[in-house]
């Protein structure tokens, strides 16, 4: 294990640009995995990290100590800061103070649209993303299509809200969702507050591409028009619409619902 105590070291440079800089993150290829669940979650489902850092305090916590070991074992390096400069690393209040620098996976060119898919246009908000993107992998959703003004789903509040289900699914960022739909071989319901076809009168028996939009302007004209269907979630009460996470994972289970009843 490797200690660092300057602020002026170069990796710890790079560590706190990581941290604080989406422009950084996408350009260097790497993100942070920031606490025990999330690096706990990658060890077990894609292996080692391309760094373990951990603080001077943490080394004491049983939860630590046994991902170090299984880092080690994996051969990936492991650095220890100090207190003070790990916290200007770390955006989780009173957690475990441990991060993995990890690879953001890149996948191939985007399959077309043939088992069921989730299509992201224009959310914007890192929680709405994440959150979305647990409820897909909890669902049996295995892939996401984000649009360019998605947020960017390897972001640290993003990974923070999925609680690991980044590492289920395969996410495909900066896509061009309408050419998409429009090659679709399954169906392709929009959700919008307006439609007049519900939820719950549609069978869901067989893969469908869910497409979420923006948090206030909604799904876009364009892929409204392309969609097989306009699909809304029927609420009682005088609230105009319902949080695009939460609209998601309602639609995500009914569809669960209807496989296994």
């Amino acid at each position: 294990m490797k200690s660092i105590t300057s602020r002026d070291n170069a990796f710890y440079k790079e560590l706190k640009q990581l941290a604080t800089s989406s422009q950084a993150r996408r350009k260097a290829g790497q993100s942070l995995l920031d606490g025990v669940h999330l690096c706990q979650s990658w060890l077990d489902l894609r292996g080692a990290p391309s760094h373990c850092v951990v603080s001077d305090g943490a080394l004491g916590n049983p939860e630590v100590a046994a991902i170090i070991a299984r880092v080690g074992a994996l051969h990936a390096p492991v650095t220890a800061l100090p207190d003070a400069l790990f916290g200007a690393i770390s955006q989780v209040e009173n957690g475990v103070h441990i991060v993995f620098v990890v690879a953001s996976p890149t996948p191939s060119k985007a399959p077309a649209l043939v088992e069921a898919s989730v299509l992201l246009d224009g959310v914007q908000d890192p929680g709405n993303v994440g959150s979305i993107l647990r409820s897909a992998a909890a669902s049996g959703i295995k892939q996401v299509y984000c649009s360019p003004g998605t947020a960017f789903c390897w972001s640290p509040k993003v990974l923070r809200a999925a609680m690991g289900a980044h590492f289920v699914l395969d996410i495909f960022e900066n896509i061009d969702l309408a050419p998409l739909v429009r090659a679709a071989d399954i169906p392709v319901l929009a959700t919008s507050g307006y439609a007049s076809e519900r939820l719950y009168a549609l069978d869901l028996r067989r893969p469908v591409a869910w497409v979420l939009g923006h948090e206030g302007q909604g799904v876009s004209s364009e892929l409204l028009d392309l969609a097989t269907h306009r699909v809304a979630v029927p609420h009682a009460g005088k609230v105009e619409s319902l949080n695009v996470a939460a609209c998601a994972a309602v639609c995500f289970f009914e569809q669960l619902r209807q496989l296994q009843a």
